[in-house]
């Protein structure tokens, strides 16, 4: 999932499935369409986004620079922490704007990029990262955290990172959604959500072996999950009335313990208690039924039972555009659904697709978060 390169594409986005998404923002439920260009001056952020610096051996500093290119004249307005002399040496014609303050981000965004200082201590060269650059990796990370939690910024949108460099550094958690978590105070509370035009899925399971994935499932973590899922999907989608379809862990959803009994005593139980709880939650359905577009204009997000469930169909709808959200933090964040690309960095052929879809995204929650505020 990680390494997926981030080539240009000329596919166009995919129909919408949602039921409600005939418009910018729905007349049912008031769900705002993220995707759609609808920042205007009157309903952007009135504080500036923020977009990390990643691995500066990847593609990260080439799509942010082509993200501004597509976004400075509608925003929403960002500013990217990095270091302003590395940005300069890549950025050709496009002006910057050194700041000091996040604060001067917005009122200077249409005229050139907010570039608030990082100090990148070892020259980079793309494709091969360098240990000796970790600490201003995961300090950009953090600073950017920081800054949301003071509110001095709407929400983070990170480049990719190389988990196996930071490892060499001390680093010890699997990605950014737990670094994020422990940073922000919430170490059991973040989810990772998967969203493109058509398809929200959370998985259960993530990055684990296959084998592993039914000893995980429990009717615990799938309440938390799905009350998680309920929550963001009011706070930061603006959707009045959350559904939330639950996969089925066997084929066909188990057929009544004839293919498994995990719907049965795991699954089918946990659906049970949300429904007591007041969540409006379907299932356990069948996982290769619940994914065309007819099944999907039945829900706002699906719970998946482990990672190749959710993000097979989420990928096959729309490979460029994918967004990677962590819900369940008190602060914003999203992130390119693709990873560092080291076979291409330096190339100037990347696309900035899934991060401008970030950015858009990270935009339209701070407003739904703001309306609810």
């Amino acid at each position: 999932m990680r390494r997926r390169r981030a080539r240009k594409s000329s596919r166009g986005s995919s129909t919408s499935s949602f039921p409600c998404s005939r418009g910018a923002i729905c007349a049912t439920c008031g769900a705002t369409r993220w995707w759609r260009r609808v920042d205007t001056v009157a309903n952007l952020p009135s504080l500036p986004l923020l977009v990390t610096m990643g691995e500066p051996a990847g593609i990260g500093l080439e799509i942010t620079l082509k993200a501004y290119r597509a976004l400075r004249e509608t925003g929403p307005a960002f500013l990217l922490l990095d270091d302003p002399a590395r940005v300069q040496a890549e950025a050709g014609d496009l002006s910057l704007a050194v700041i000091n303050d996040p604060g001067e981000a917005v009122a200077a965004f249409p005229r050139a990029l907010p570039v608030l200082p990082l100090n990148l201590p070892y020259a980079v060269t793309p494709g091969r990262p360098d240990t000796r650059n970790n600490d201003a990796v995961m300090g950009a990370i953090a600073r950017a955290a920081a800054l949301a939690q003071k509110g001095e910024v709407a929400g983070i949108i990170t480049n990719p990172i190389h988990k196996a460099t930071l490892y060499a550094s001390g680093f010890s958690y699997p990605g950014h959604t737990e670094y994020l978590a422990a940073l922000t105070g919430e170490p059991e509370g973040a989810v990772m959500m998967l969203a493109v035009e058509g398809l929200r899925v959370v998985p259960l399971t993530i990055h684990i072996p296959l084998a592993e994935v039914p000893g995980r499932i429990t009717p615990d973590l799938i309440i938390r999950t799905a009350e998680t899922m309920a929550r963001a999907l009011l706070r930061d989608f603006g959707i009045a009335r959350p559904r939330i379809a639950i996969a089925g862990l066997n084929p066909h959803a188990g057929e009544d313990g004839g293919i498994g009994r995990e719907e049965l005593t795991l699954i089918a139980p946990a659906i049970e208690a949300l429904r007591g709880r007041g969540i409006d939650v379907s299932g356990p359905r069948p996982a290769d039924t619940m994914f065309h577009a007819a099944a999907r204009a039945q829900y706002d997000a699906a719970l998946c039972m482990y990672h190749d469930q959710a993000l097979i169909p989420l990928k096959t709808i729309d490979f460029e555009h994918g967004v990677n959200v962590t819900i369940g933090l008190p602060i914003i964040r999203t992130s390119p659904d693709h990873g560092t690309a080291f076979d291409i960095a330096g190339r100037g052929i990347a696309s900035p697709a899934s991060l401008i879809a970030a950015i858009r995204l990270a935009g339209t929650m701070a407003q739904n978060r703001a309306r609810l505020s």
